[in-house]
């Protein structure tokens, strides 16, 4: 079994995955800038530096892991309140990812996986599911500092011989999900009206569970050397589809109101949300097919049953 530090540990998908990794015998070190929150059997390790400066020299001389799992980032956010978010960004998640980089292989770690975005790519899809090889064309400083860190760590990669494998998921629920997703587990709950009966455009999504068996594989399997894989869950839905059945497993009756797109994309506009509203109604599929072929993986969880475990873990908490 291997020998896997993960950034993030104590995260919403750090836990996930350093469960994934420790249920599959793997013995998992968690880099973590705050004590506690780690999932049980995973060894802390606590760096508050900021963007990871100064790790090569606080690196413990008895770590020297496999391969480290690279979750650890300064996340998208609807109203960034940074001077230069494009700067915050480049600090956090392309530098910080480089320190990250160079100290695991100084210290013995033969692979790294860096977990991106499908942000990096684009907000919206072509007209058919974004593919690995797909032009990029990210459209807000997250994006951008994923895409420019895939790169950076792709050139390290070649110059040092550390194998680099970047995951870019789409938006990424289950039980203790934030954001965007926990607004919409909110507007069910409350029945508040959700003006999406008439979105059409459906989004790969993907649960945490799929990803961190995704993140597994992608750590452990010599298939993956040097890859880029989109991951996400086997069947895309429409907004209204979601909410349908997350409906069904809160136990709540669900009211969506057949506003015209055409409307909604007006609303937006004079309300200053276009880009907001464009994500709304704008289809973003990906292609697993990559990930499918070349390590046979498939996710071991419907969206449906995620769906069942992120409602329930929802009722536990009111």
């Amino acid at each position: 079994m291997s020998h896997i530090l993960v950034t993030g540990a104590n995260g919403f998908v750090g836990r996930a995955l350093s469960r994934t990794l420790v249920e599959n015998g793997h013995a998992v070190t968690g880099l973590v800038r705050h004590a506690g929150a780690c999932a049980s059997g995973v060894q802390e390790w606590v760096d508050d530096s900021k963007d990871f400066e100064g790790l090569r020299r606080a690196w413990p001389h008895t770590l020297q892991p496999d391969c480290v799992v690279h979750l650890a980032a300064r996340v998208h956010m609807l109203h960034d309140v940074a001077a230069d978010p494009d700067a915050s960004f480049r600090a956090t998640n392309v530098e910080g990812a480089l320190r990250i980089a160079e100290a695991a292989h100084l210290n013995g770690a033969r692979r790294m996986v860096f977990v991106s975005s499908i942000k990096a790519v684009a907000e919206i899809d072509v007209g058919r599911p974004l593919r690995e090889d797909d032009s990029p064309l990210p459209q807000d400083a997250y994006g951008r500092s994923k895409l420019e860190a895939e790169r950076a760590l792709i050139r390290y990669g070649n110059e040092t011989g550390l194998d680099v494998v970047i995951v870019r998921p789409p938006l990424v629920y289950g039980p203790e999900v934030r954001a965007n997703f926990l607004r919409l587990l909110d507007a069910v709950w409350k029945g508040v009206p959700l003006p999406i009966a008439a979105v059409r455009a459906k989004r790969s999504i993907v649960y945490v569970d799929n990803l961190a068996d995704a993140l597994m594989r992608c750590a452990t399997d010599p298939r993956a050397t040097r890859q880029c894989f989109h991951v996400a869950d086997s069947v895309d839905w429409t907004v209204a589809e979601l909410a349908r059945m997350l409906a069904r497993h809160l136990q709540k009756p669900v009211r969506l109101l057949p506003v015209p797109v055409s409307l909604m994309r007006t609303a937006g506009r004079l309300t200053h949300r276009s880009s907001q509203i464009d994500r709304l109604i704008g289809s973003l599929q990906v292609d697993t097919g990559r990930i499918a072929t070349v390590l046979g993986w498939q996710p071991p969880y419907s969206t449906d049953d995620g769906l069942a475990e992120t409602a329930r873990w929802y009722r536990s908490i009111h």
